[in-house]
């Protein structure tokens, strides 16, 4: 697998998926390895679900991404009127849990408290 490919599922339920809304899907899906640390990248894999909720009306979609990484799993959920606009609304949440999730990593080092912090202090102490 290339570095900068992710491995997608998409279905849809209650509807058909043409071309264009898999292109679609897949190019915005694809954007989302930029902000993956580059060690999580080849491990990380998305399912996209777009289902069409079917009302008095009008018809709604609604768009889950779950992006599975490494050590954690991200889902992003939400509706509009249209499914590319969905799914353009739960990449944008998908980039700031993506966000979220390597600031976390950042933090869980030596220098913040970590295990390795908590090893150096009891030896300072004696």
């Amino acid at each position: 697998m290339s570095d900068k490919t992710l491995s997608l599922e998409i279905s849809g339920i209650h509807m058909e998926i043409d071309d264009r809304t898999r292109k679609y899907v897949s190019k915005k899906c694809e954007k989302l390895i930029d902000y993956i640390p580059r060690q999580s990248r080849e491990a990380a894999f998305a399912s996209v679900k777009l289902e069409q909720i079917d009302q008095k009306d009008n018809n709604k979609y609604e768009s889950t991404i779950v992006l599975t990484l490494p050590d954690k799993q991200l889902i992003a959920k939400d509706m509009a009127p249209n499914a590319l606009a969905a799914v353009d609304i739960v990449e944008a949440k998908l980039r700031g849990q993506i966000r979220k999730y390597k600031t976390e990593r950042r933090t869980d080092g030596v220098r913040t408290g970590g295990i390795m912090a908590r090893v150096k202090r009891t030896l300072r102490r004696k």
